[in-house]
Order: C-alpha cells, then sequence, then structure tokens
C-alpha cells in the first residue's frame, strides 16, 4: 500500500480523534439509545427458536415477533453450532418473510412461448405429476447390460432442502426411492 504524507495525515488525524472522543466519553452518549432499543425489542415482542434455512449447517436463529409480523432475526447465542454469529445468507433470513417482491403466484410458459401466464397452483401440480409420471415411464431401466434387475431411472433427481431433519428426509427420500430415483440429495444433517 503506497502512503502519501497526505494519507498519512489524515490517518493520523482521524485516530487522534478517535481517540480523544473515546477517552472524554463522548461516545458513550448513545449507550442509552441502544439499551432502550434492547428493551422495545424484549418488552413488545415474542422470540421463539429456529433453525437457518439456507444451508446444512444447522445454526441457531432467534426470531422476534409481534403478532405475525417477523420485526428481528438474529443468532442464538446459546446455540452449540453457531453459538450466536451468523454468516451473511443467515443475517439475510428476516428477508425471507418480508420480501413483498416475492412470487405468491404459479407462473407457466408453454413450449414455443415467449411470455408467462398465471396458472391455478392445482393445474400446476396435476400437470408436474403427469410430466415425472411420463419421463419415468418412458426412461425406466428394468435391468442393466449384464441382465441384472435394477429398477431404476436416471434421469430424475431429487434434492431436498437443508431445514429438513432426518424424518423428513426419510419420507423424501422414500418418495424418490420409490419412484426409482438414483439421483437423491436431501441435506439431512441437521
Amino acid at each position: 500500500m503506497d502512503l502519501t504524507r497526505r494519507d498519512f495525515l489524515k490517518l493520523s488525524g482521524l485516530t487522534s480523534s478517535g481517540i480523544l472522543l473515546s477517552s472524554l466519553g463522548l461516545l458513550d452518549l448513545l449507550r442509552p439509545a441502544k439499551s432502550y432499543a434492547e428493551l422495545l425489542k424484549l418488552k413488545y415482542g415474542k422470540e421463539t427458536t429456529t433453525i437457518c434455512a439456507y444451508c446444512a449447517g444447522g445454526c441457531g436463529v432467534i426470531l422476534t415477533s409481534i403478532g405475525s409480523k417477523l420485526i428481528n432475526s438474529e443468532g442464538n447465542p446459546d446455540h452449540p453450532i453457531n453459538q450466536g454469529g451468523l454468516c451473511s445468507k443467515g443475517n439475510a433470513l428476516f428477508q425471507i418473510a418480508n420480501n413483498d417482491r416475492r412470487m405468491k403466484d404459479v407462473l407457466y410458459r408453454a413450449p414455443g412461448s415467449d411470455n408467462w401466464e398465471v396458472v391455478d397452483w392445482d393445474w400446476a401440480a396435476y400437470e408436474i405429476a403427469e410430466r415425472i409420471k411420463k419421463l419415468r415411464d418412458s426412461t425406466f431401466i428394468e435391468k442393466d447390460d449384464k441382465g441384472n434387475v435394477v429398477n431404476r431411472v436416471e434421469t430424475l433427481a431429487v434434492i431436498g432442502s437443508s431445514p429438513l431433519d432426518n424424518e423428513e428426509a426419510y419420507l423424501v427420500s422414500k418418495f424418490a426411492r420409490s419412484l426409482g430415483v438414483v439421483h437423491l440429495e436431501t441435506q439431512a444433517r441437521i
């Protein structure tokens, strides 16, 4: 790093000012406001502990809500995995509940079309099931090259998510195996 004389003087002045302000106690003027803000959150909000939904790490999170509105999310200091710390994704958990841009409808784009249309949830679920069945039936492998019975589908994959606990991951894997899926990941490590 090239440090010019002017940069050195700026840095020295800022450091000196910070030391002077902290030694005079001027930075402590904000302490009552900070403690009052914490009191408001705890006094009116209901705290709920949960696990972060972003990765398979299983970090503990404390969510604070007033009624059904989430007002805060922070790391759980009593959790053995993260001990109160959260990564940047974990700190953004608040946005999952409070994102106004989140899609609430099912959008479908027909083959060859250039625009999306809103469709019904029931239609979408039925269409997905139909396509899975069609793909499974057309690509099902009963026996391999050596004549061994394998009963598998190599064209489908199932991916679970990190908030799945072992029991939920078990159900997902049973469903996938019943279809003959061999490409399976559930991230059940919590």
